[in-house]
């Protein structure tokens, strides 16, 4: 199983948890070796891999997948959901949709995870959407670029190994991720000021093979379902809980911690706004029904 992110980031630890409950559940007849950090098989390469059979599960940020269809992007325009219960919502209004286009390619999903809400990483204290001018940004999906557009910044694509090199060559000058994101890659090395907007929370998404799923004896696939429910219940517990370790551990190396102003707080909700109208226009009925369902909750 390959997956994105390293073994200390909290998804990868909620995956081998999941991978151990599964071995649990079959008496080993079931054995999911998790390859974590783009080590087995690059982030951009894992949802053709698993479609493809060479590999039979895989984890990816499911947002990377906005180019295929604007369902995969809902989660991450800015202040349409902004805290973990409206996350939770959207993500029932939104998981029927992102199955029925998982299993036309032969994908089945097994559970999602959020990411702690999406916050500002500077080298400087912002105040004004007018700092942020001309700014080189690290943007990780199409989102995130047209955000940066929006806001009249630069977006430049890198993966989250690749952070620390990125600012310190002087490819990006801001970043907007979670607060795991920037302990695990050690932000209070190449940036000083953290931003508490909380934007968005994206989520991670694991599936697997159709094939390989429907191949399994009834009670191992019994076994990975039951476990796969377990693994999303545990992942939205350590997602929370992590949002506020995680900003306490980056207070604790240095970084400034700061509430937005109301004009910057403005400015990006501005940006939410163009971006939820630009995405409905994409998205179609499929996008208004799931957006919605969401309202209505």
């Amino acid at each position: 199983m390959p997956t994105p992110y390293g073994d200390t980031v909290f998804h990868t630890m909620n995956i081998m948890q999941f991978a151990d409950d599964v071995r649990d559940a079959t008496g080993g007849a079931l054995d999911i070796t998790v390859h974590s950090a783009n080590s087995l098989v690059g982030h951009a390469e894992i949802k053709d891999g698993v479609r493809q059979g060479l590999v039979p599960i895989g984890e990816i940020l499911l947002s990377r997948l906005a180019n295929e269809d604007p369902i995969f992007e809902v989660d991450s325009i800015p202040f349409l959901a902004a805290s973990y219960d409206d996350a939770e919502a959207l993500w029932a209004a939104s998981r029927a949709a992102v199955e029925e286009r998982m299993a036309a390619q032969g994908l089945t999903v097994l559970f999602s995870v959020p990411w702690p809400g999406q916050s500002l990483f500077l080298g400087e204290a912002v105040t004004e959407p007018a700092q942020l001018q001309g700014k080189t940004f690290r943007a990780y999906n199409a989102a995130t670029e047209r955000m940066a557009q929006l806001l009249g910044m630069v977006p430049t694509q890198v993966e989250a190994g690749d952070i620390p090199t990125a600012f310190s060559t002087g490819r990006v000058e801001a970043m907007i991720t979670s607060p795991s994101t920037g302990v695990s890659s050690q932000a209070w090395d190449y940036t000083s000021h953290f931003i508490d907007v909380q934007a968005w929370l994206p989520k991670n998404i694991v599936f697997v093979n159709t094939r390989a799923l429907e191949a399994l004896p009834d009670d191992a696939r019994a076994a990975l379902m039951a476990a796969a429910d377990a693994a999303e219940t545990r992942g939205w517990e350590m997602s929370r809980a992590e949002t506020d370790t995680q900003i306490a551990a980056l207070e604790e190396n240095g970084m400034a911690v700061d509430t937005p102003t109301d004009a910057l707080l403005g400015a990006m909700q501005e940006v939410g706004e163009t971006m939820t109208a630009e995405w409905l226009d994409r998205a179609g009925d499929a996008g208004a029904a799931v957006i919605e369902a969401y309202r209505a909750d």
